[in-house]
């Protein structure tokens, strides 16, 4: 929910921001002189280069004048809008400059008339009001209308997990526990506070800036349940999206913060091997794959894979999730506390292959005028829409699953 591809990623404190972050101007034009490049001179090249790059700007220009002209004058009087750079079904992402400082910040715009986006703004806020540490965004400031509500917060250009195994030459088990150790502390300490983050994915996996040291964090709280004093642990809300859901919620029973921890089961699953756990066209296929927890470890590049790795993703992938490990013991795992003893074999090559071979799969599938780009990190994001409670029903009634299953 919210701005799912958003990349907004509000930082841990000011002192960061000033000394890491780096600003982007959007996506440029790159392949335009290849395009005519068995058409025209050097020179003729050149020029439609350059027509098509005034076109562009002049294109997003008219785009942020367009957003520009929705925004609460209360918000266009202390920030300037520079780029879109994110937009959903109710929500749209600016990158802004506050007038003063010329610091840069991230402004999710979200409409609230609708139920959906007025629930999604409202579990964020509940979310980001409450939080403050290393490894979760950070909240500014928010400016509330009858229509939209406007949350500032700190911009980030560090890029989504994935990008940087693609971008890199290197990527070990180290560097997997290292971003999984990020992870699971930012999830340990919102499970401290009775916080369920419920859509636990890639995307919403950012780092704060492009730099080796740079701090991973978690994003987009629009599905988050934050439990209050009085509240039952116990949750019963149907969310979540397809490929990373966990079992307990597809058969409707009630579940604890335990949804999330299945979640990092599959991304320490595809972190390590560039595939899905779980991975189906057929939402009903799919769906009966994560109920009977089927997946394996063949193909490349498992068997460099350690071990105490596999071991500890399937202590995630455990349909019972009185049995599956939480954050607190993963983070007293083997694997992620004894350096010395983790395998030092690069991964990268197998994991982008698995990567890009996926995603020209999918691409394949679509139309023509699908753009080649959604490669690498795009191709890891769910084929189906959010999950709904009736249509599971319908799915669980329609197939007896619940009756064919083994019992935990």
């Amino acid at each position: 929910m919210g701005c799912g591809h958003s990349k907004v990623i509000p930082d841990l404190n000011k002192d960061v921001a000033r000394d890491g972050a780096t600003k982007q101007d959007g996506a440029k034009n790159t392949g335009t002189a290849a395009k005519y490049a068995f058409s025209k001179t050097a020179e003729g090249s050149k020029s439609s280069d350059e027509n098509d790059d005034k076109k562009q700007k002049g294109s997003q220009a008219n785009k942020i004048a367009k957003y520009r002209e929705k925004f609460d004058q209360r918000v266009i009087a202390k920030y300037d809008v520079k780029a879109l750079i994110g937009k959903g079904s109710f929500s749209r992402v600016v990158r802004a400059e506050h007038k003063g400082t010329k610091q840069p910040y991230a402004i999710k715009m979200i409409e609230v008339k609708q139920r959906e986006g007025r629930s999604a703004a409202d579990s964020e806020l509940r979310v980001l009001r409450r939080v403050r540490h290393p490894y979760i965004v950070q909240l500014i400031e928010v400016f509330e209308a009858p229509d939209k509500i406007y949350m500032v917060m700190e911009l980030a250009t560090g890029g989504e997990l994935f990008d940087r195994i693609i971008k890199h030459g290197s990527f070990t088990e180290m560097d997997a526990t290292k971003a999984l150790q990020m992870v699971l502390e930012g999830l340990r300490y919102l499970h401290s506070l009775g916080i369920t983050h419920r859509d636990l994915k890639p995307e919403n996996l950012l780092y704060y800036h492009p730099g080796n040291d740079s701090k991973l964090l978690i994003t987009d709280f629009g599905l988050a349940f934050s439990r209050k004093a009085s509240d039952e642990i116990m949750m019963k809300t149907t969310c979540g999206t397809p490929e990373y859901i966990a079992p307990e919620v597809l058969l409707r029973e009630p579940y604890t913060n335990m949804v999330d921890c299945w979640s990092v089961g599959v991304i320490s699953y595809i972190l390590l091997s560039g595939t899905m756990p779980f991975d189906d066209e057929n939402k009903t296929k799919l769906y009966h794959k994560i109920l009977n927890a089927e997946y394996n470890f063949d193909g490349e590049p498992w068997p460099q894979v350690s071990e105490t790795a596999k071991k500890f993703v399937k202590s995630f992938l455990t349909p019972d999730p009185k049995k599956r490990m939480s954050c607190t013991a993963a983070l007293q795992h083997s694997w992620i506390t004894n350096f010395g003893n983790l395998s030092t074999r690069n991964l990268q090559r197998s994991i982008s292959q698995n990567l890009l071979k996926r995603a020209s799969s999918r691409n394949s599938n679509k139309s023509a005028h699908s753009s080649k780009s959604a490669k690498s990190n795009r191709s890891l994001r769910s084929q189906h829409r959010k999950v709904k409670a009736k249509e599971l029903d319908d799915l669980l009634k329609k197939y007896n699953r619940v009756s064919r299953l083994p019992p935990y």
